[in-house]
């Protein structure tokens, strides 16, 4: 089968489209006949072996794992032994341990979910990392029906979804993006959008009861400037230094929210089987809308990734098969 591999960590052009073996199938796993795969930022990072200290988990010099890729859309074509919720032929999507920007990847059952009619691979492939990170930040920010919403980075994969996300749940959400983005950002439900690169959205007036931040670029004490006094910041982005990431962020976090009123927490989304069910039927039922701003070919993966860096891309770059 063909696959996006890499052996060594740096830029796109580490990347090649190779053959190599089909995935064995353990007991408990499906194999997936991927039609369409997703890149977020844990690629990138993935890629460039960034932060550093995650090297401890996926590699020291090299990558452990050696194909790129973790959210995928296709069918089922060989089914282990154990595996009964799932057959032949199926339509399914999640989100794999790296190894999905390929033509065939195995997964285990509890990781996939079935996709709907009237859902594409293509919108599918969007929302295991992406959509999933959206969602749990909502519930962490405690969103619902009245209640101010700052989204911090609405036009990106994980923003486009928080935001067509906390309309639904009856927010007022304010979105913030670039003057290029503004008017995507109006058309997937903003209530207001605040232009970056005109307006500081940290000195402003307005005061939100969550602000879900997905870019990273703002201190955490300019934050807690526009936020209620018992507001809740949610932190989920992968920003930061080359070494440690997002975890000096995290760790301003953990010791100053004990001494605040306002409720100040860091957020990795998890799998969840019930999210992606819930997610896809939101897709199918036309109440969510995945942004979807270009795809690519397999093959032109690396083209992909080095739009997502150059351009930061609106929404979704989805790589079909």
């Amino acid at each position: 089968m063909k696959a996006i591999v890499y052996e060594e960590y740096g830029s796109a052009e580490v990347l090649r489209y190779s053959d190599v073996d089909k995935p064995a199938v353990g007991p408990d796993e499906v194999l997936v006949r991927v039609r369409a795969a997703s890149v977020n930022q844990g690629d990138r990072f993935a890629m460039h072996g960034v932060p550093r200290i995650g090297r401890l988990a996926f590699g020291i010099r090299r990558p452990k794992a050696t194909i790129l890729g973790r959210d995928i859309a296709g069918t089922v074509e060989v089914a282990g032994a154990n595996v009964t919720g799932l057959q032949v032929g199926d339509a399914v999507f999640g989100e794999t341990s790296q190894r999905g920007f390929a033509e065939y990847a195995a997964a285990p059952e509890k990781h996939l979910a079935p996709i709907p009619a009237g859902v594409t691979f293509e919108q599918a492939a969007t929302l295991p990392v992406a959509a999933t990170t959206a969602l749990q930040t909502l519930r962490a920010g405690q969103v619902g029906p009245g209640r101010t919403v700052l989204v911090n980075g609405a036009s990106g994969g994980v923003g486009t979804f928080a935001v067509q996300l906390a309309k639904t749940l009856g927010a007022e959400v304010t979105g913030v993006c670039s003057t290029r983005n503004a008017d995507l950002v109006r058309s997937i439900g903003a209530d207001q959008v605040i232009d970056y690169t005109r307006e500081d959205v940290t000195r402003g007036a307005a005061r939100f009861d969550a602000i879900l931040d997905f870019a990273g670029n703002h201190r955490l004490s300019e934050f807690r400037r526009v936020l209620a006094p018992k507001g809740v910041y949610v932190s989920s982005s992968g920003a930061g230094g080359e070494v440690l990431g997002p975890l000096p962020r995290l760790f301003v976090l953990a010791v100053t929210s004990p001494f605040v009123s306002q409720r100040l927490r860091g957020l990795t989304a998890r799998r969840s089987v019930e999210d992606l069910t819930l997610l896809a039927g939101l897709v199918a039922a036309g109440k969510v809308t995945p942004v979807i701003e270009r795809e690519y070919p397999l093959s032109e993966t690396a083209d992909a990734i080095r739009y997502v860096e150059a351009e930061h891309a609106r929404g979704k770059i989805v790589l079909t098969v």
